[in-house]
């Protein structure tokens, strides 16, 4: 549909535009493309920012001792 739209723009509007006209409707397609690039891509995810998510559940276990028991289930 989206495609349809846009070559009736193409067809109508963009089409009987000088050459000139034309290249410059690219460069502020490409430019206004590239922004919009730039700030969806602002914040890229880190794994660093999982870094202490959850740690209460941890609270007053003994790291060792889980293990061991994790190793005894195993057996």
């Amino acid at each position: 549909m989206a495609a349809m739209r846009a070559r009736k723009v193409y067809d109508e509007y963009v089409k009987p535009l000088p050459k000139a006209e034309r290249l410059k409707l690219l460069a502020i397609l490409a430019e206004e493309t590239a922004r919009q690039s730039e700030e969806s891509a602002v914040h890229v995810n880190s794994i660093m920012d999982l870094h202490g998510l959850g740690k209460e559940i941890w609270q007053g276990i003994d790291a060792q001792e889980y293990v061991n028991e994790l190793r005894r289930e195993w057996e």
